[in-house]
């Protein structure tokens, strides 16, 4: 651990800046002013403003054991040793999820049959309370960003084409965002395979890149991932449920004995002593529920973690056999970049509107203002142009929504490397921050580049390039435009 650290609110700011020497080890600073200085040599700023990591929790150190083990698995070829044992553990915690939903549900429709009036009453209630905890399924979405078979042939196409290669079913509906992210999944009691793409993320890539993540999103139908199954994934998400319910009388004022004034001090609000000690009680009781649904859901997560990053490396295995090595890589160092990514939307989102309103020039050289009315003939105005004197210049139109995905794949592609190193670096720093079924992605990075070159699958011709960009225009537009008005 280094010592005698200086502390950066202490050192002079000509000190500090870009191209300076690190006021640790005094090697030069990056250069590049419109991301963060830092020192490739000792890793100062590498976060701005903390200048080292925190201490990191003995969970997460556990989590980032975990990482370690399994990405030495995976570039050794090992099987892991735990996945099964943990398969089958939380199989069985699902079914006691599954087991008490029955057996509430099978509680309240027997109260509701066989009961008296009162046992009816109370039998409605249990079935409300199982409606209320029932799994979340996920339904199929609709709306305008929703497309099918009908308005985008060629996109279905391709994603068609890559979904036969990895031996996935096909996409039923394919969902255009504004996320930095895609994602796959299944919904509803039929599993209707679900396919999310965020336009930012798919702009930002090459065609060969966009086979790769069509090939990594399918990918994680046929890789095993227990996680999306439907026995496992019903049951946590009614276990999340269980958690929102009983957690939200923290919140709820449960237990307030007394009202506080702002100039006469406390005071009683009249509800008798006993309602009140009841409400207290209630409170404990909701909130040491709350905790064991919790331990549940970190039960579950701990079960299946290894599952979840061992699925991930295999999804980006078929990444790689289906658009090649080389387009995968350039995926996986792509969503390192999606907070730049949302840099440069901001800066562009500023500059836009920092311009000025289009300015027409009417009829007869005036210029037509926005909110005002074109000039009559004959009526006299400052804006007019007068006999041989030159018309003021209009300002430059605004560019259209458009053009944000030009620039910001300009700026994305002008990230110098020492930005991407730092971005590698505090993948490597944070590996046990991250959500637990996905890996880290400088080791997920690590992983394509060990298996060594493959060549692409699956190929994009310019025509059906050409024929995507035209069915996606509408959304670009669309999703620039919402970008662009925050």
């Amino acid at each position: 651990m280094i010592t005698n650290v200086p502390n950066p609110t202490r050192i002079p700011s000509d000190r500090t800046g870009h191209g300076a020497p690190c006021p640790r080890c005094d090697a030069e600073l990056t250069s590049d002013p419109r991301f963060t200085a830092w020192c490739p040599g000792c890793d100062w700023n590498l976060v701005p403003g903390e200048d080292a990591a925190p201490e990191p929790t003995r969970r997460e150190r556990a989590a980032a054991a975990r990482s370690d083990r399994l990405f030495e698995d995976q570039l050794e070829g090992r099987p892991s040793p735990t996945a099964r044992r943990d398969w089958l553990l939380a199989s069985v915690a699902a079914g006691l999820i599954h087991l008490v939903t029955l057996t509430l549900c099978c509680l309240g429709i027997w109260l509701v049959v066989a009961g008296t009036t009162v046992q009816r009453c109370a039998g409605a209630v249990v079935l409300v309370i199982v409606l209320a905890l029932r799994p979340r399924l996920g339904r199929v979405p609709r709306g305008e960003d929703v497309l099918d078979r009908t308005r985008a042939p060629a996109l279905f196409g391709l994603a068609d084409r890559v979904a036969a290669e990895v031996g996935a079913a096909p996409a039923d509906v394919i969902v255009v965002d504004d996320d930095f992210n895609a994602s796959y999944g299944l919904v509803g009691l039929r599993r209707r395979a679900v396919l999310t793409v965020g336009l930012p993320l798919w702009e930002t890539l090459d065609d060969r890149q966009r086979v790769a993540l069509l090939g990594h999103e399918f990918g994680h139908r046929v890789n095993g991932d227990h996680r999306r199954s439907l026995w496992l994934h019903s049951a946590v998400s009614t276990l999340a449920v269980w958690y929102d319910l009983a957690r939200g009388g923290r919140n709820g004022g449960w237990g307030s004995a007394v009202e506080v004034g702002e100039s006469d001090g406390p005071r009683y609000d009249g509800t008798p002593l006993l309602v009140k000690l009841g409400a207290i009680l209630g409170a404990a009781v909701l909130r040491a529920v709350a905790w064991l649904m919790y331990q549940g859901l970190l039960l579950f997560d701990r079960l299946t973690s290894r599952a979840g990053q061992q699925a991930e490396y295999g999804a980006d295995a078929l990444a790689a056999r289906v658009g090649g090595s080389e387009a995968a890589h350039g995926m996986l160092t792509a969503l390192l970049l999606s907070r730049s990514a949302g840099t440069a939307v901001s800066r562009i989102r500023a500059e836009e509107r920092r311009r000025p309103r289009t300015v027409r020039r009417g009829r007869g050289g005036t210029a037509e203002r926005p909110g005002q009315p074109p000039e009559q003939p004959g009526q006299s105005a400052r804006t007019s142009e007068q006999p041989g004197q030159r018309s003021p210049a209009v300002p430059e139109p605004p560019r259209g929504p458009e053009a944000l995905w030009e620039r910001m794949r300009e700026h994305l592609a002008s990230v110098p490397a020492t930005e991407h190193e730092r971005l590698l670096r505090l993948s490597a720093r944070d590996r046990a921050a991250v959500d637990s079924s996905h890996p880290p992605t400088h080791l997920r990075i690590a992983v394509v580049r060990q298996a060594g070159a493959r060549p692409a699958a699956v190929s994009v011709s310019a025509a059906e390039g050409a024929a995507i960009a035209a069915e996606l225009a509408p959304h670009r537009a669309r999703i620039a435009a919402e970008l662009l008005a925050g």
